[in-house]
């Protein structure tokens, strides 16, 4: 009975990846540990020294200092600064921002705060913009000017519009600064492709580093209609797994369960990944082989076999009633596209079981259907599965 890899614990996942910015570096980890990738930029990001949104907000808070700003993210205020070098008003701006509070939101924005000579007041343990906005209201700013560098475009899919309706609500006049605005994608294809394999069940996850990315396939998916089973996918099948609390923000408000590491870090994710999802996949031992189901793959005794869609279908529709008879005509509603022909049944039965290559794992039962032959436990003679939640 072969042994899965333990330095390719992902070997037979598929991964769909929507990072904009260091995509490269997060499939090359991905796939060192065994994984396919599927990569769709979700953003574009618009270059700072070309966005006259951002620069007459920057001229706007020159000329009116603001009483408090918040810095989101790292990247976001260094290219501000850099952005407000070329356009020669970088001493002003970070003159203006000097007069009044700083809070960062986490390590990221206070380093880049402290390299450009700037002393942050506070910044939570959590990155979380939530706890930021805790600790202003409890602080009161009712009567003040506050700066906010948003991590994106606003939308109905991003969390931090209510970041800034929290300080309104208080009494607040927000300065809303759109650092790195973000765009969709020139070419929608490769995200057409990346939303319509979740949909179809042939992904296993799908990583997010921003909340901008998740935004973005969310209005994608509702401009080609696909938002609603986009978000079945997500509440099911595929786990989406997100870098941070902020970039699961705009998931939690549709209530779609994800998962994190602890530290929001491109390296944390990857090792995130590369425990999380094999432990969500329950396995069945039949026919004295250890079978796993996987979006795409099936792992036999931790060997990888590619199995038709059909046979696939098939093999979940066993799975879902382990040990049980499944008939026939069963296994043809589940079979993509239906059909009124059982012969279609016999047809990817046999695709299957040659794909797998795991003799005796699929019994026939004369006249009635199919079943997986379970093997019995080796401590009560039981069959058995192990059975372990592949969606929260």
């Amino acid at each position: 009975m072969g042994v899965a890899d333990p330095d390719r614990p992902l070997t037979g996942f598929r991964i769909g990846i929507t990072a904009a910015r260091r995509a490269d570096e997060l499939a090359t980890l991905l796939t060192r540990r065994g994984a396919e990738v599927l990569h769709a930029p979700a953003i574009r990001l618009v270059p700072l020294a070309d966005d006259v949104e951002l620069e007459a907000r920057t001229r706007e808070i020159v000329a009116a200092p603001p009483d408090l700003t918040v810095a989101t993210t790292g990247i976001g205020f260094r290219g501000w600064v850099e952005a407000a070098e070329g356009w020669g008003v970088a001493d002003e701006l970070l003159g203006a921002l000097s007069a009044g509070r700083v809070i960062a939101r986490g390590p990221k924005a206070t380093g880049a705060l402290r390299a450009a000579g700037l002393r942050e007041e506070w910044s939570p343990e959590s990155e979380s913009s939530a706890e930021v906005l805790s600790h202003l209201l409890a602080d009161g700013v009712r009567g003040l000017r506050v700066a906010v560098q948003l991590h994106g475009a606003t939308t109905e899919w991003e969390p931090l519009p209510d970041f800034c309706d929290g300080l309104r609500d208080a009494g607040a006049t927000v300065v809303p600064v759109p650092v790195y605005r973000w765009v969709p994608p020139d070419d929608p294809a490769p995200m057409d492709r990346l939303i319509e394999a979740a949909v179809c069940r042939e992904l296993d996850a799908v990583t997010f580093t921003s909340a901008p990315a998740v935004a973005s396939m969310m209005m994608r998916a509702a401009e080609t209609g696909l938002v609603a089973p986009l978000q079945h996918a997500f509440r099911t099948r595929v786990v989406p797994v997100c870098v941070g609390p902020v970039t699961a923000g705009p998931f939690d408000a549709m209530g779609i369960p994800t998962t994190a590491p602890a530290r929001a870090r491109v390296g944390a994710l990857v090792r995130h990944v590369a425990d999380e999802l094999p432990a969500r996949v329950p396995t069945v031992h039949c026919g004295g082989h250890a079978l796993r189901m996987l979006a795409t793959t099936v792992l036999v005794d931790g060997e990888p076999r590619a199995v038709p869609r059909a046979g696939l279908a098939v093999l979940d529709a066993l799975a879902s009633r382990p040990g049980a008879v499944v008939s026939r005509e069963d296994l043809l509603a589940a079979l993509p596209g239906g059909g009124d022909d059982t012969h279609a049944v016999e047809t990817a039965v046999a695709r299957l079981r040659s794909a797998l290559d795991a003799p005796g794992a699929i019994a026939t039962v004369v006249k009635r259907g199919y079943r997986l032959d379970l093997d019995p436990s080796p401590d009560d003679g039981v069959p058995t599965v192990d059975h372990e939640e592949r969606v929260p």
